[in-house]
């Protein structure tokens, strides 16, 4: 075979021929309850990365970063922002809020934050004929509707969810049920999209008679949101597809909440309503699954809890004060206090079953620091017999007893610490015993709030 014919064959070969994908994305997630510090490490990783992505979630999710002692708080920005030289990158799997974008964006730009608008894209497919993805919006009355049901649940059940009421459940809600409104909307014919929002509105009155909805005025409020969103928005699946397959980049995605928090895999129903582990990167971005690289677990060094829910190594006690005023351990997002309890590794063993993660990032050493004794929960027992594995029914969650590892206490401070060697010999232990565990290695240590202070082991 030769001429045209053979080349057309090589071609051939050529595409049937196993190909490594050009870029791989490196992903961070949180491997608990969140609030175990995916901010701190995601800044550290974004120093040189070109492009930082946020894939699920909304504005019920809070990362703090510390930079330069300045501290910014970010809900639906991604921490990766602050590098001037990234692409910061809002994917479909996010539901925004408009009004609380714009407000956090004005609060972080007063204390130093410059050129967001430049760096800022948000996925949408409405700008192009090829359709496919989106992200929806988080509107004023699916906050009130989401305190609503709150209300509802107490008053039916005794028992709420404790969700922060930023109305993340209703939009989600609204998405699964396919009369949600998306980005692609807002921005393009404001006549058909607020037909489209009287509906949804008028949808919601009727299922909650005391829902108080001042639509002409919230529309009012969007069409002034359409035009500062306007040029924010791309078309999300080619944005990544060329970011992906063309030259080399470092991406990297920040997942919003933590593994037990997830819809699918977390303590259900005290849950978030997205897929907060790693399946959630390829279904919030449009990333194929072949193109997710390394995938960082962050790990606090013991375990905190907010709002309601099984939780079986907390400290209701002297242990988890200490703990929770050491971490200052108040919620981002709501300001209320964390509950605080030992690390629990049976937990965090099985946040590694569904994410796989390449390595750990151990955050918060330090504020054990003071404590003569620390703990570590290793296994759960039910009435004597040991489970298999972490149980998806809370009514046996909230029954499990743990058994503890126990180790001494190292007694000094070591926020100055910058390497590994420099550590206590207790503290080395310590993180050698959470390694040997989970068989997966610890790769950075926090002891500290900035990004300096995160050692890295190797």
């Amino acid at each position: 075979v030769t001429g045209s014919r053979a080349r057309s064959r090589d071609s051939v070969d050529s595409l049937r021929s196993l190909r490594e994908p050009q870029n791989k994305v490196t992903v961070v997630l949180g491997a608990q309850w969140g609030d175990e510090g995916k901010g701190k490490v995601v800044d550290l990783l974004a120093m040189d990365a070109d492009i930082v992505c946020r894939c699920q979630g909304g504005n019920n999710a809070g990362h703090t970063v510390v930079v330069d002692s300045v501290e910014y708080d970010f809900h639906l920005l991604p921490s990766g922002v602050l590098n001037k030289k990234a692409i910061s990158f809002v994917g479909n799997g996010v539901v925004i809020h408009l009004p609380g974008l714009f407000e956090e964006a004005e609060k972080n730009s007063q204390k130093g934050l410059q050129g967001w608008e430049e760096r800022l894209k948000i996925s949408d497919r409405a700008l192009s004929n090829l359709a496919l993805l989106f992200f929806c919006v988080v509107f004023n009355f699916h906050q009130a509707v989401d305190g609503i049901q709150e209300q509802l649940r107490q008053q039916q059940a005794g028992k709420n969810l404790g969700t922060t009421k930023k109305g993340i459940g209703p939009t989600y809600s609204s998405k699964a049920a396919r009369n949600g409104l998306r980005v692609c909307d807002l921005v393009s014919d404001f006549t058909v999209f607020e037909e489209k929002f009287r509906v949804l509105a008028g949808h919601f009155q009727t299922t909650y008679p005391n829902l108080n909805i001042d639509i002409d005025a919230e529309l009012e409020q969007l069409k002034g949101y359409a035009e500062r969103l306007r040029p924010l928005v791309t078309d999300g699946v080619y944005f990544m597809h060329k970011a992906l397959n063309g030259p080399s980049k470092k991406i990297l995605v920040e997942g919003a909440n933590a593994a037990l928090l997830d819809i699918d895999f977390g303590t259900y129903p005290f849950v978030t309503s997205s897929n907060c582990t790693v399946g959630g990167v390829c279904t919030g971005l449009g990333v194929p699954p072949s193109h997710v690289g390394r995938v960082y677990g962050v790990v606090k060094a013991y375990t905190t809890r907010v709002g309601v829910g099984a939780f079986p190594t907390e400290q209701d006690n002297d242990t988890g004060d200490l703990l929770q005023s050491r971490g200052r351990e108040f919620g981002v997002t709501t300001g209320r206090r964390r509950r605080c309890g030992w690390l629990d590794l049976v937990l965090v063993r099985y946040a590694h079953m569904v994410n796989g993660f390449s390595a750990i990032a151990l955050t918060k050493l330090d504020i054990l620091d003071t404590l003569p004794e620390i703990k570590i929960g290793i296994t759960y027992t039910v009435d004597g017999k040991p489970l298999p594995s972490f149980p998806a029914n809370m009514d046996v969650l909230t029954k499990v007893q743990v058994t503890y590892e126990t180790f001494p206490g190292w007694c000094c401070s070591t926020e100055g610490v910058r390497s590994f060697d420099e550590l206590p010999s207790q503290a080395q232990s310590y993180i050698c015993f959470i390694e040997k565990f989970l068989e997966v290695p610890v790769k950075w240590v926090g002891v500290g709030k900035s990004r300096e202070s995160m050692i890295k082991l190797f």
